[in-house]
């Protein structure tokens, strides 16, 4: 990751074929597919990472609660303050 990257969620790309996407979705029934897909990457890293890729996960899941936490979520860029 790069220091710019650094403390942000991104937009992860990845190929595969529509139908298989469409079958997962299906699959999961009413589940998120991201959330599917973040608890895969939870596993992953548990079962096969480093001290390191850990500490990682660990800063990662911080990151994420804090995101979540936000009232309202982050002011579109260019907004004026709000007035409280």
């Amino acid at each position: 990751m790069t220091d710019s990257a650094e403390g942000h969620t991104f937009t992860a790309r990845f190929r595969l074929p529509r139908r298989m996407w469409d079958a997962y979705g299906n699959v999961l029934g009413d589940r998120d597919r991201g959330a599917d897909l973040l608890d895969h990457v939870r596993a992953t890293i548990k079962q096969h990472g480093d001290e390191q890729a850990l500490a990682d996960l660990a800063a990662a899941e911080e990151e994420l609660t804090a995101r979540r936490a936000r009232k309202g979520g982050r002011p579109r860029r260019g907004a004026p303050p709000a007035q409280d």
